[in-house]
């Protein structure tokens, strides 16, 4: 049995009554860099998160998947003389936008965490941390939310150098099965996959880019469920993808770009931004769940009539898992199908 190292940022202590736990989750979040060119924000991107803010701060816990760090100079660690290479480095003072928005939880397992080295990440931390914001991380740090007596965990994955490789599926089961003796909810999070606007389907085997080993998706979300995951939350090929439920938990294959203000892509569906909203019961099953359809336009997300992100995930999803997928209705709500759990 190899040994397994976590890692626990510090918990959150949240009231409530009920023992149904409603989480929200959306992917890329970056908000201007100073690096390597000036691209911020006007007034400290306090507009950014505007028209999202009211719909976050009604879960019980809102996530999301931080793109690039939180700090004030350092040097680049990255060679950004190759093409595909990009470096993020947005000032501490937007930090606050994080809090405001209602974020209680970040995901900072990726590639982009260590874009100004050790020092950028240290800098991260200390901001989240001053601002009661958890985070998972590369290291191993789990992020831990109590919420009506529930303890709810979430857990960072990432094809690139990390304590917790989503390349390394023997490794992830041994590690979820760990933390599910301990905690009440597991979360996983994983940055990965293929990118771009032709990366809306979630490949049936091992997914590349630029030759890069970007991890087996559904095969090591089925692990983590099987291990004891609850809720498995994907981001990183800058679209949305489909949903699946495997034995009665849901996973989220891509949650795409949410808020990126300049240097990522936003056409087409790299602008389509969903918060996905789930239900969970006291054991983890997956009891119901909304994608709230919004699209980015340059100044953050915005609020889509047309509901074009709820289309694409719907019909993504009955093209890539056809029965094992959630009830879609005609208003943005999907449901389990009945029959479809399994026990804690």
């Amino acid at each position: 049995m190899k040994k397994v190292v976590l890692l626990i940022s510090m918990v959150i202590y949240a009231g409530g009554a009920g023992r149904t736990i409603t989480i929200m989750a959306v992917g890329d979040i970056m908000m201007g860099s100073d690096y390597p060119a000036y691209r911020l924000p006007a007034d400290t991107g306090r507009y950014l998160f505007v028209e999202v803010a009211p719909i976050l701060r009604k879960a019980d816990i809102a996530f999301g998947n931080l793109e690039g760090v939180l700090c004030d100079g350092g040097q680049c660690a990255k060679d950004l003389g190759k093409g595909y290479y990009f470096a993020f480095r947005t000032p501490t003072r937007f930090g606050q936008n994080l809090k405001n928005a209602g974020f209680d939880i970040l995901n900072l397992a990726n590639n982009h965490a260590r874009d100004f080295g050790q020092f950028g990440e240290r800098s991260t931390r200390l901001i989240l941390d001053s601002l009661g914001i958890r985070y998972t991380d590369c290291q191993g740090r789990i992020g831990v939310i109590d919420q009506d007596s529930l303890r709810v965990a979430f857990i960072g994955f990432y094809y690139g150098p990390c304590q917790n490789s989503l390349l390394d599926i023997d490794r992830a089961e041994e590690v979820i099965d760990s933390l599910s003796r301990l905690y009440d909810i597991i979360v996983v999070s994983f940055h990965g996959g293929r990118e771009g606007s032709r990366a809306i389907h979630v490949g049936s085997g091992p997914e590349y880019y630029f030759g890069e080993a970007r991890g087996d998706l559904r095969r090591f979300s089925h692990a983590v469920v099987d291990a004891g995951a609850d809720l498995v939350l994907g981001h990183g090929p800058h679209v949305p993808r489909g949903l699946e439920v495997y034995n009665g938990r849901l996973i989220a294959y891509s949650l795409g770009n949410f808020c990126t203000y300049q240097g990522i892509n936003i056409k087409g569906y790299c602008g389509y931004a969903p918060i996905l909203s789930v239900e969970i019961d006291e054991n983890g099953q997956f009891l119901s769940g909304k994608i709230y359809s919004f699209i980015q336009e340059g100044s953050g997300p915005r609020l889509d009539p047309d509901q074009r992100t709820f289309g694409l995930m719907k019909r993504l999803s009955l093209e890539d898992f056809q029965k094992a997928v959630p009830v879609f209705d005609s208003s943005s709500i999907i449901l389990p199908r009945k029959g479809e759990e399994r026990e804690k």
